[in-house]
């Protein structure tokens, strides 16, 4: 970790100590360390079934079977499955974009906390994990964020469950904003972005990517990619929310 990285960190924690954030959704007063009130937590959007068991893209309806959605269904996909236990959408969603391009890095505790959820999923519970691999930023981004927001939640998540982080891959291409791109357009624009910092490390393992959010998907389809043709048993995805 970075002297930054640490700076930043520390003024973070002290300013929470010593000045407590209000609520991040209602703006009101809360006890040392809560940083969403029970009120806004309750307002939090979970993810229930029905829903693709590759991307938990949830659907509207009366589907009683497990089922893959087209999206996964007409693409190779590398990893086995993307969790996520909540919608990116009020709370979760403000919470995210605070701790991401506001630097309120006290989120990362109830953040970390709702992607926690995602272990209690059978499909990551049912199969044995080796560690925990944030997905990177490039170098640019990162001067810019001055952090790394999945590195700082797999760092929390590692912490709490005793399985190690890795920063096993690096992003060694800068690419525009996704925001604006589809499917096709994201995956094209991702090729060869990533590349893994130690192979010997990854090869026979079983990782788990972790991000903050589930979008399209194209990220993480391309570091799982990487991750396997390095020679890793498996790869599996959660985030925070998805999009």
């Amino acid at each position: 970790m970075s002297l930054l990285q640490n700076l930043t960190r520390l003024w973070s924690a002290a300013g929470t100590l010593c000045f407590p954030p209000p609520c991040t959704g209602c703006r009101a007063d809360t006890e040392r360390g809560v940083h969403v009130c029970a009120k806004c937590a309750e307002t939090a959007e979970h993810i229930v079934a029905p829903y693709c068991q590759r991307c938990s893209n949830p659907f509207d309806g009366a589907i009683t079977d497990a089922f893959t959605c087209s999206n996964c269904a007409d693409r190779e996909v590398h990893f086995l499955c993307a969790v996520a236990p909540y919608k990116s959408r009020g709370i979760v969603r403000e919470c995210i974009h605070d701790f991401k391009y506001n630097k309120a890095l006290h989120l990362s505790t109830p953040l970390a906390a709702w992607l926690a959820e995602s272990l209690a999923d059978p499909r990551i519970a049912s199969r044995p994990v080796d560690a925990f691999i944030p997905v990177p930023l490039h170098h640019v981004r990162f001067r810019e964020r001055e952090f790394n927001q999945a590195e700082e939640l797999a760092r929390l998540l590692s912490k709490q469950t005793g399985t190690p982080m890795w920063n096993a891959l690096n992003r060694i291409r800068y690419t525009t904003t996704q925001t604006k791109l589809d499917r096709s357009e994201r995956m094209e624009n991702l090729r060869g972005a990533f590349r893994v910092r130690h192979t010997r490390r990854v090869k026979g393992r079983h990782l788990i990517l972790v991000d903050d959010v589930f979008t399209t998907g194209s990220t993480v389809e391309e570091c799982s990619r990487v991750l396997l043709r390095a020679g890793a048993t498996s790869v599996r995805v959660i985030t925070v929310a998805r999009g």
